[in-house]
């Protein structure tokens, strides 16, 4: 039973949380369709894995900045569906391709650069319009309950995908993405969001500048920057490698492969469920570098795993582990770069902060593929392991993170969405 003030009672974020699950649900195809295909189909070398994964993380650094200067002027909304319309084009392109004999690592690549380009935009709508929706002071709930949407999807979606796979080959499996995609495309249409654009007429660049120095004069963005960026090279620098190790490594079919990924499903269910109690408790900065640590307590544990059914089951528990941390980082994450932003900057913050947490993330995968290929899988899996233990050490040490104990506040005529009558420097 839900509670009479839990957000799900109103319409309007349920509609939201409603296609972030279908859309979940088809992200967990893609997740092990496009790595598969490359990985069984295609024979990927541990390099090509490491350039396929960078593909998707290269259009964040190309486009993130003009494109939050963009998102400042436009209704986010209608750019949010025009995302997921275009992932599920991108998608199907691939059994496509298949089918008619053109499918390669070159196609595969040009679908990654186009995924990730059309996340750099849709994802940043994605989180502004949240803003829209849910108060300022309800952020950690919100990202709480929309990572308890992706992970109910985690744990009962790899499942299916993998035994989809396996039944209809990783290609055409992508087809049922982009039919959940659109689904999630048609409820967004119907979401309530009321929002003015920007009507600044100010010049491209010294909007992007007044993007950048908002967050360079933020001790905690700038800092949460660092740290999350460093973490995604380690991220990154595992995922590479991380299905080469289940399928050549420890002999897993692609229905062990997704059976796998279900423990993920139910490490991020556990945090999305205990992750906002965690963040009260606690406070956000501290659940936020618990995160590192448990992530790289997991890629640790699978480097120094021994094969066989221990083995396996290491795999599992690492992506457990893994579930639990990234959800512990991202909901606080997300929460205090958001609680600290006036209305009108939220475009150009989201993007600039993404920007400089991938901005590792693209030589990350790269480290990961170049570690995987000349000193094998389990040193890349170390690397990443001890790298983010180490992380977790030093955003321990860090008082502008450690003493954040509750969510910033900002004054109410700064979180009011910008609209027409105001300067740009309001």
């Amino acid at each position: 039973m839900l509670s009479s003030t839990d957000l799900l009672r109103d319409a309007v974020y349920r509609r939201l949380w409603i296609s972030i699950l279908i859309s979940s649900f088809g992200g967990q195809v893609t997740i092990l369709a496009l790595p598969l295909t490359a990985a069984v189909l295609l024979h990927a070398s541990p390099t090509q894995m490491g350039a396929l994964t960078a593909m998707e993380l290269v259009p964040f650094v190309l486009f993130s900045l003009p494109t939050g200067v963009w998102l400042d002027r436009l209704r986010k909304l209608p750019v949010y569906v025009l995302g997921e319309l275009s992932v599920a084009c991108a998608v199907t392109s691939v059994p496509l391709a298949w089918w008619f004999g053109w499918l390669s690592m070159t196609w595969l690549y040009v679908v990654g650069f186009a995924i990730g380009a059309v996340n750099t935009t849709a994802g940043s709508a994605a989180q502004i319009v949240l803003t829209q929706i849910v108060p300022r002071d309800r952020l950690i709930e919100a990202h709480a309950k929309n990572a308890l949407a992706q992970s109910t999807a985690e744990v009962s979606g790899p499942g299916a995908a993998g035994a989809l796979i396996k039944l209809t080959g990783a290609p055409l499996a992508l087809l049922a993405n982009a039919a959940l995609l659109l689904a999630s495309a048609w409820i967004l249409r119907g979401v309530a969001v009321k929002e003015t654009p920007s009507a600044s007429n100010a010049p491209f660049w010294p909007a992007l500048r007044d993007g950048l120095n908002f967050v360079r004069s933020h001790r905690l963005l700038v800092t949460m920057a660092c740290c999350v960026g460093a973490w995604q090279l380690c991220n990154q620098a595992a995922t590479v490698v991380q299905i080469l190790f289940a399928t050549r490594q420890l002999g897993l079919s692609e229905r062990g492969v997704g059976l796998s990924y279900v423990a993920l499903g139910v490490g991020t269910v556990a945090a999305s469920a205990l992750g906002s109690r965690l963040a009260r408790r606690i406070g956000p900065g501290p659940t936020l570098v618990l995160g590192f640590g448990t992530c790289g307590a997991g890629w640790l544990l699978l480097a120094l795993a021994p094969l066989g059914t221990i083995g396996i089951a290491a795999y599992a528990l690492m992506l457990l582990l893994f579930g639990v941390g990234a959800v512990f980082i991202f909901i606080n994450f997300l929460s205090l770069r958001q609680s600290v932003t006036p209305g009108r900057m939220l475009g150009r913050m989201t993007s600039t902060m993404r920007w400089l947490i991938l901005l590792p993330a693209v030589p990350g995968a790269l480290l990961g593929g170049w570690l995987g290929e000349h000193f094998g899988l389990r040193v890349t899996l170390g690397f990443a392991g001890v790298s983010s233990l180490l992380l977790a050490l030093a955003g321990w040490g860090l008082p502008v993170i450690r003493s954040v104990k509750t969510l910033p506040t900002l004054k109410a005529e700064a979180v009011t969405p910008y609209s027409s009558d105001q300067p740009d420097d309001a």
